[in-house]
């Protein structure tokens, strides 16, 4: 039995040509618009209402920071209880690593179809054809997952990843995949939200009560104690871990907090963040085995793919605090005009552009392009609940990304450009030989009527496709201070 196919990230363009077809894209802009603006505006509302918001970001992002600043005894604690609880603690280096841990746990129980829980984790691992070329099908379980599954796409949010379909497309893609994979939609399915919840509700509750192993992510993992936590909306969560008899969590190592009670700033922050709720509907919490009650054999997988290279990184380690809320996303006008895919990842908008770079180094197009991709207008900084100031990540990315290509062979225009002005300015006499040739250019330039040098040719047309390039000043500032000896005299 194998699951729907999805589409895959492998491959995709860097960010200014996936952006250049996203913009052309009106039903896309429209659908992104109308949902960013809905979940700004209940975000708002419901932070406005705590007096202290400030106090507790802060507090939020002293949680993370502590966990992150000893991360390595905080994991060897979290191994230690979930082992004392009865869960079975794995270690992978890499999403290969990982993926072939969950494989082999499916095929000593010889399933050949898991239910999952919405995880950002085993997207970015790639579990679900990893599991599909293994003949296991992988069933996402959140009505959004299972839109973006069903209709054999990209997520393109990390909260809402259908966020770019509208009701009439989802509803399409009931009729037409749902009776393929199982469960039919009924005939007379309509794009009410309620009915297509139904509908989904319907579909997965076979596929809920025949399953026998779950694979699940988790928001955060307390050392102490060796609790993972599920927050969701929909139950489909507390369905997956519950139900089946084996269940399978992965968790990348940041998810780590040291203590119970730690947990309280950042449960009260993800839920007015995200949804725009005070709190979420689920918080499933589950400490290893429990006899006769839930799954009676638990693996955690413990993933660090990038992780401890971001960590290393002393500026952008911060980015490791994120609690996957989207807050960054739903307020930055870059992701809200091209929306997720033109990311080219799993982890789209400005956390995206940074934590892509931070978990795979630089050095590829696709990825080099990220950081580049935001205003810096400041937006997504002033949003995040634990304070990472994804400003100051992506002008530290930039410069890694300029610096790896220093020793190019073939320079690039923007590098010859700064270059030369680097010479110029690096010698008084060049400086003033270089402003008398700009004065005499500027004065040819006036006399002909031009104050602009217009659209310039070749690579600087993508320049002046958007900017007026000024034609240089009649006279350098040089120049005017000796004829007017200071700005004192006429």
């Amino acid at each position: 039995m194998t699951g729907p196919t999805t589409g895959t990230f492998v491959g995709m363009p860097a960010f200014p040509t996936a952006a250049r077809t996203a913009l052309a894209d009106t039903q896309l802009r429209h659908n992104l618009a109308h949902a960013t603006g809905v979940i700004r505006g209940k975000r708002a509302a419901v932070v406005g209402e705590v007096d202290n918001w400030e106090e507790l970001r802060l507090a939020g992002a002293a949680v993370k920071e502590r966990a992150l600043r000893s991360l390595d005894t905080h994991l060897v604690q979290l191994e230690a209880s979930l082992t004392a609880r009865g869960a079975v603690v794995h270690w992978a280096r890499d999403a290969e690593e990982a993926n072939r841990i969950v494989v082999d746990i499916a095929r000593a129980h010889a399933v050949d179809e898991v239910v999952k829980v919405k995880s950002m984790v085993t997207q970015e691992i790639a579990l679900n054809e990893a599991l599909e070329d293994s003949g296991i099908a992988a069933w996402e379980t959140d009505l959004a997952e299972l839109i973006v599954q069903l209709g054999g796409d990209l997520p393109s949010h990390i909260l809402v990843p259908a966020i770019h379909r509208n009701r009439a497309e989802i509803r399409e893609i009931f009729r037409r995949r749902m009776g393929e994979v199982g469960r039919p939609a009924p005939d007379d399915l309509t794009d009410e939200p309620a009915v297509l919840a139904g509908a989904a509700r319907e579909h997965l509750r076979e596929k809920f009560l025949r399953a026998r192993m779950a694979v699940s992510g988790a928001n955060f993992a307390v050392a102490d104690t060796g609790t993972l936590v599920v927050v969701e909306s929909e139950g489909n969560g507390r369905m997956c871990l519950t139900l089946p008899e084996v269940l399978v969590s992965i968790v990348g190592i940041e998810k780590v907090v040291p203590t119970w009670a730690e947990l309280d700033p950042l449960l009260r922050l993800l839920p007015r963040s995200s949804t725009g709720e005070r709190m979420n509907p689920y918080t499933s919490t589950w400490t290893g085995i429990t006899p006769g009650d839930g799954p009676q054999e638990v693996h955690v997988v413990l993933l660090d793919n990038g992780r401890t290279r971001a960590l290393a990184d002393e500026t952008g380690r911060q980015a490791l605090r994120c609690i996957r809320c989207s807050a960054c996303l739903n307020v930055c006008p870059v992701y809200e005009r091209t929306g997720g895919h033109a990311y080219g990842s799993v982890y789209p908008g400005p956390i995206g552009a940074i934590l892509n770079p931070l978990l795979r180094g630089t050095g590829d197009p696709q990825t080099d392009s990220l950081p580049y991709a935001s205003s810096l207008c400041g937006a997504c900084f002033e949003a995040c609940p634990v304070r990472i100031d994804i400003p100051e990540v992506l002008v530290h990315l930039r410069s890694q990304v300029v610096d790896g290509h220093r020793e190019d062979r073939i320079p690039k225009p923007e590098a010859v450009a700064f270059r030369g002005a680097a010479w110029a300015f690096g010698d008084a006499s060049r400086l003033d030989r270089v402003e008398r040739l700009s004065s005499v250019a500027g004065r040819i330039l006036r006399r002909r009527g031009r104050t602009s040098l217009g659209r310039l040719p070749g690579p600087g047309s993508a320049w002046t496709d958007a900017r007026d390039l000024p034609a240089p000043p009649t006279e350098s500032f040089r120049e005017w201070w000796q004829r007017t000896d200071g700005g004192e005299r006429p």
